[in-house]
């Protein structure tokens, strides 16, 4: 239990606890995969919502820098203990020197399988516990007791698999609203959609704003990612066109889905000149902040400008936002797709907006390219994946997205120049992938 449980509430009031908390989340913040801030000192920390889930463990809404929109709002979930057990030693956050919790050892609490436990359990029964609201879709069964563990690999958030029936994800850092993530899978589920894992129990908080924390849905055990697949495809010499054709389909369904669950908005109010302002800022802001993209400027504008006379855009509606092949899964000889939060660094608005399909689309053409660039590069194998990607597409969908060359160039040219600028600031190792696009995709501008 908290050493200070038997105190007055003030004695952990935020203030007090950011005392003992402010200089172990400096040192610990930069080191997790999901912090953004990496490269800038973590400043003006602020505690912004606080409670205790049970005794022990800590829920907190941390700010790490000034106060103001955007806000840099992380979750935490952290276990304060007089004493660790040694299996808990690699959890380990700090130990505070001042203020309540000083003598005590802190730690990251969804690595402890009792807490995360508890967690699973709040979610089971729904219900208020401060500023926190725990709810669940009453036709689905969440049985009690079910073993957690933490999975790897994910950057931006997060996730914890119950007995390998749910998987719960946590949003790590939290933009105030509703986040897609849960709002589309709902839709979704609502209008029947087969192709998404439907929203099982969530929780949100509404301090110091409404925001969603995290979504429990169905784990598809048996289940292979998209990335998994295509790089064993490199790696035998076995052909991925029925995989990229399938998955045409798929994108194209869950597309269909989306518009009859939002709607649709003709013609795309950000399509033609407002879009390629749009992508020519995002150009001339990442070159500014690389010298590679210099010599690229001029040539990947033209891109840009073949959209910009482009008269009134076809229809826009709700997209992934993000869809790449590591948002697509395959099980049971069928492919689903997940992880419609979008790109976490774009604003919450921007990404809850009525947009071109194209853009998905654009996305995932983007990832068989960097599945290709994985391994020794075998052109015609992108180029296969490419063609039978947009006919699967095509055959489940009313256009076909080879008939909009010039709109899908751009959008592959702005998310490669994306994805320049991520790789130079987290994997420099993997920048050649999109300087290599950006070189073909200049050339062909």
């Amino acid at each position: 239990m908290l050493k200070t449980a038997t105190q007055s509430p003030g004695s952990l009031s935020p203030p007090r606890l950011l005392t003992s908390l402010a200089g172990i989340l400096r040192a610990w913040l930069p080191e997790q995969r999901w912090f953004a801030g990496k490269g800038r000192p973590v400043a003006d920390l602020a505690v912004l919502s606080m409670t205790e889930l049970h005794p022990g463990c800590l829920h907190l809404l941390i700010r790490t820098g000034p106060a103001g929109p955007p806000e840099d709002c992380y979750q935490l979930i952290l276990g304060v203990r007089e004493h660790l057990p040694p299996r808990l030693h690699h959890a380990v956050v700090g130990r505070p020197e001042a203020g309540p919790l000083a003598g005590l050892t802190v730690y990251d609490a969804l690595l402890d399988p009792w807490s995360a436990g508890l967690l699973l359990e709040r979610l089971r029964v729904p219900g208020e516990m401060g500023p926190l609201r725990f709810e669940r879709d009453a036709r689905t069964v969440v049985p009690e007791g079910l073993p957690p563990r933490l999975l790897g690999g994910e950057q931006s958030n997060t996730s914890l698999v119950y007995g390998d029936a749910f998987i719960l994800k946590l949003f790590r850092r939290v933009q105030y609203g509703v986040n897609p993530d849960l709002e589309v899978p709902w839709a979704l589920a609502r209008r029947g959609c087969a192709r998404v894992p439907a929203p099982v129990a969530w929780f949100w908080t509404t301090e110091p704003h409404t925001a969603t924390l995290g979504v429990l849905q169905p784990f598809l055990p048996e289940a292979t990612d998209g990335w998994t697949l295509a790089l064993r495809s490199l790696s035998t010499g076995e052909d991925f066109t029925d995989e990229s054709y399938e998955l045409g389909r798929a994108t194209a369904e869950v597309h269909l889905a989306l518009a009859q669950a939002f709607g649709s908005e003709p013609p795309d109010p950000y399509g033609g000149s407002p879009l390629a302002a749009a992508m020519t800022g995002r150009l001339e802001t990442a070159a500014r902040q690389m010298e590679a993209l210099v010599p690229y400027v001029s040539r990947l504008k033209t891109a840009y400008g073949a959209v910009a006379g482009r008269g009134p855009g076809r229809e826009a509606q709700r997209v992934h936002g993000d869809l790449h092949l590591g948002q697509v899964l395959k099980a049971r000889q069928e492919w689903f797709i997940i992880d419609f939060e979008g790109e976490p660094a774009r604003p919450l608005d921007e990404r809850r907006r009525a947009q071109a399909p194209i853009r998905d689309i654009a996305g995932m053409l983007r990832s068989f390219d960097y599945a290709a660039h994985s391994r020794p590069w075998r052109s015609q194998w992108v180029k296969r994946c490419r063609e039978a990607y947009c006919a699967g597409y095509a055959a489940e969908s009313t256009w076909d997205p080879r008939t909009e060359a010039e709109l899908l160039r751009a959008y592959e040219t702005d998310r490669a120049v994306y994805e320049a600028l991520y790789e130079a600031r987290h994997r420099p190792d993997w920048l050649p992938v999109p300087m290599a696009a950006i070189a073909r995709l200049a050339e062909e501008s």
